[in-house]
């Protein structure tokens, strides 16, 4: 996967050995750029000037993260007047709830921070989703920059606006919609991330080829190792091709009222999966398996083509994911498919999911991007995939 490869919507700036892309995010409510590359995290301060200016400025980090990368992100903001305040919470998918959004609205009141604040939003997919809805609320509403350090956050969190905090009942059921001023996507923070938590990252950039670029799919296929790696040019292209297909995709459909359903392909049956887990279950891994179980459903349903599935088990299989469920005996095929009832693609009490025709297409149904299936389907599909 080398730049050579990549075509852009917005703009590549080659510095050297070192690329940078600004890529557009054009919707009804607002515009923003989600610029990418190695080292980008030095523009901070310019870009806060530019695109962001406020009278005070917050940050928001999960504590691994902000020990990891706050002395780098504080360095990158000496060029504020005044330093902001930091407010760190645990790190993990179970913090991202509303007792933590509480905490935290509270802390920001007690710094004094008026309608003329801006939130910075530190860390992977939890810190940003956590972050955006803060920011979404206070006051009715404050500018809030994401800073991704994760792949799962530079390739899918952080760009569309979607933010929230999960609930007992599911996932992300409480929040709004909420775009960033900017997204700055340093692919050097990348570097400390374990295999493990690359491949979680990976999951969704093997989606987004999956519903949208069969080219790119097949680049992810071909350069799987060094993306594991950690390789600096591999990783930067690959989040910039992602960031541009969802880019493309929620220009167009802001709000998830039509074609931004396709990004949630994987996402119904992983959620439920999830949640099931009681969050034991990664959030890239749940979709992994989302996107196997769904795709064999569709084959089933004779909508996805042949082999699409044994395909999407190779490539997620050789990134280190799951493809078959875990403690297959302890799953209650019963309790998972209930929270599939509470996605937020159900209407009129069904359940819809985003089905491919093959790799990079999805199936269109009555001119909707997702298609009802019938629960007894499903069960037993599920039913088969805990057996043995």
């Amino acid at each position: 996967m080398t730049r050579e490869r990549f075509t852009t919507v917005g703009r590549v700036e080659d510095q050297g050995t070192r690329t940078r892309w600004t890529i557009p995010v054009t919707a009804s409510s607002s515009s923003y750029r989600v610029t990418v590359g190695p080292g980008v995290l030095g523009d901070l301060a310019t870009l806060l000037a530019d695109s962001a200016p406020a009278h005070r400025y917050a940050v928001i980090a999960d504590d691994r993260v902000f020990d990891l990368h706050g002395a780098a992100l504080m360095r990158a903001l000496s060029g504020v007047v005044r330093p902001p305040p930091v407010h760190t919470f645990p790190a993990g998918e179970r913090n991202k709830n509303r007792e933590q959004w509480s905490r935290l609205t509270d802390l920001l009141l007690a710094d004094g921070l008026g309608r003329d604040a801006c939130l910075i939003a530190l860390g992977g997919g939890v810190a940003g989703d956590l972050a955006g809805f803060v920011a979404s609320t206070y006051m009715r509403g404050i500018p809030v920059v994401q800073v991704p350090t994760t792949l799962v956050a530079m390739v899918d969190a952080s760009v569309g606006g979607k933010t929230g905090v999960d609930v007992p009942l599911g996932k992300n059921l409480v929040g709004a919609f909420h775009p960033p001023a900017f997204v700055l996507a340093d692919t050097d923070l990348s570097v400390t991330l374990s295999r493990e938590e690359r491949a979680q990252g990976l999951a969704e950039a093997v989606k987004h080829g999956a519903v949208l670029d069969a080219d790119y799919f097949q680049d992810i296929e071909t350069d799987a190792g060094a993306l594991m790696d950690g390789d600096p040019e591999a990783t930067a292209v690959m989040v910039a091709r992602s960031v541009e297909l969802k880019a493309g995709v929620v220009s167009r459909d802001e709000r998830e009222s039509g074609r931004r359903q396709i990004l949630n392909f994987g996402h119904t049956l992983g959620h439920a999966l999830e949640a099931a887990s009681g969050l034991r279950l990664p959030h890239g891994s749940a979709v992994a398996l989302g996107m196997v179980l769904e795709a064999a459903l569709g084959e089933r349903l004779g909508i996805t083509e042949a082999g699409v599935a044994a395909r999407l088990t190779g490539i997620l299989g050789r990134l280190g994911l799951p493809t078959r469920i875990p403690d297959r005996d302890s799953l209650n095929v019963d309790d998972v498919v209930a929270l599939t009832t509470r996605d937020k693609k159900a209407r009129s009490g069904a359940v819809r999911y985003v089905l491919l025709s093959r790799i990079g297409e999805v199936a269109q149904a009555d001119d909707d991007w997702s298609t009802r299936v019938e629960e007894g389907v499903v069960r037993d599909l599920l039913r088969e995939a805990t057996a043995g």
